[in-house]
């Protein structure tokens, strides 16, 4: 019987533990995770008010609840405390790894370190429950926000900071996130882009839904639509629908409301300017269109008034102890799937997902990834059984000071998260913290 660990719960960790299944009528596997609860990045990266695109959680859940497949969270592999991946690679016939790109990319630019200086990925993680988020105090004296990047990302946060309280209370939020943006001050928030409207990377559905926030307004300058050489025409479907919307918000009236976001485009931030001690300010170069897809600066400077400053512009894999990693493209070197080592297919490691490809595509794009990988992981199947392993793994863990969360562990953080919302008066309620969500988990 063939024996395989996923590093990872996420999409792509549980679409490779269902192509395995599906192609191998004997395979066991076991999806193993750092923390105590499944699905990665739909829990934790998804916007709670994205509903429908949450709900691709039960379709995960029927993965992990497969006969032949097992959860077993609160397990680390490689880092302080964690299991060495050597040793994991000796418990299995094969491993795959899927563990994302951990962290985000920065701007380099003057004033970063700035206190009210934060990546999106630290914002979305505390309003998501992350347990390792901390609350920093994001909107604490915020009346003015900037956001940098024109991605899905960056259209997640913006639309999380102009939600009012009523919207965000029927969602799996966290209390202290609900009542921390439920008191927020923010009366502006502006979303910046260093190229034009037909270069940015938003779908038109996450678009339009900040043109539907109730008590909010909009504005497009319309002297940035001018700005771009692009003919909507000749642009791919999904960008000529999106300058289609950013026009017809450009010509319609400025309504008055209490909140308004702008979309501005053509600014490449340059520093980050300090009042107080903290971020004051944005200062943005005025950029213009090279005639080759990019943008160069034109030397007109324009500063935003901010208090906060999220910066989106992408995601980067994470170096993981046992690997090898490729530190140009944030990957683990690999062919099909095939961990590469010293120029050669290392037996039985194999990635799947972000750390695989590079942060690119959506959720849908990790199934053929997965697939692919799998497909070579089987084709090795027969040199991988050679090796004997132990007939249950989890001893072997214990015996290393871990003790997994069994997939009744996290039930039982569902059924508290449960009893949580309905304590106060909500639907689910999402638990925010490594000793509430372990101490749901043991009392299974």
């Amino acid at each position: 019987m063939l024996r395989v660990a996923v590093v990872g719960s996420g999409p792509s960790g549980c679409y490779t533990a269902q192509s395995l299944v599906q192609l191998d009528p004997e395979v066991c596997v076991d999806v193993l995770d750092r923390l105590p609860c499944p699905y990665g990045l739909v829990r934790y990266g998804v916007a709670p008010d994205h509903e429908k695109i949450k709900s691709l959680q039960g379709s995960l859940r029927g993965v992990l609840e497969h006969e032949r497949v097992r959860f077993l969270g609160g397990v680390r592999v490689g880092g302080p405390g964690g299991l060495p991946a050597g040793r994991l690679r000796e418990l299995y016939h094969a491993v795959v790894y899927c563990v994302g790109a951990a962290t985000d990319r920065r701007l380099g630019i003057p004033g970063e370190e700035l206190l009210g200086s934060w990546s999106a990925t630290d914002f979305v993680a505390w309003y998501s429950a992350h347990p390792d988020a901390v609350d920093a105090g994001f909107l604490r004296g915020v009346r003015s926000a900037v956001v940098i990047g024109v991605g899905n990302v960056a259209v997640d946060v913006t639309r999380m900071l102009a939600r009012g309280a009523a919207e965000l209370r029927a969602t799996d939020i966290p209390q202290a996130a609900l009542e921390a943006l439920s008191a927020s001050g923010i009366s502006e928030v502006h979303m910046v882009g260093r190229r034009g409207p037909a270069q940015a990377r938003f779908t038109t559905k996450e678009l339009r839904e900040l043109g539907g926030l109730p008590g909010t307004g909009i504005g497009v300058d319309p002297a940035d639509l001018a700005l771009d050489p692009a003919d909507p025409a000749a642009l791919p479907a999904v960008h000529r629908r999106n300058v289609e919307v950013l026009r017809g918000w450009a010509a319609g009236p400025a309504a008055a409301a209490p909140r308004r976001i702008h979309l501005r485009f053509f600014l490449r931030p340059v520093e980050l300017l300090a009042h107080e001690g903290r971020v004051g300010a944005v200062r943005f170069e005025r950029t213009a269109p090279d005639g080759h897809g990019g943008v160069t600066g034109t030397g007109r400077f324009e500063d935003v008034p901010a208090q906060l400053v999220l910066r989106s512009v992408g995601y980067r894999g994470i170096p993981l102890d046992g690997l090898p990693f490729d530190a140009a493209s944030g990957t683990v070197p690999n062919t099909a799937g095939r961990v590469v080592r010293d120029g050669a297919p290392s037996p039985g490691e194999y990635v799947a997902g972000w750390i695989k490809r590079g942060p690119t595509g959506v959720i849908g794009t990790n199934r053929p990834c997965a697939k692919e990988t799998v497909v070579s992981l089987l084709a090795d199947a027969p040199g991988l059984q050679r090796r004997q392993v132990p007939e249950d793994p989890v001893s072997a863990l214990r015996a290393a000071g871990i003790e997994p969360v069994p997939w009744t562990g996290w039930l039982a953080i569902e059924r508290a998260e449960a009893a949580l919302g309905a304590r106060l008066g909500r639907s689910v309620v999402k638990l925010a913290d490594w000793d509430a969500l372990l101490t749901a988990a043991r009392s299974a």
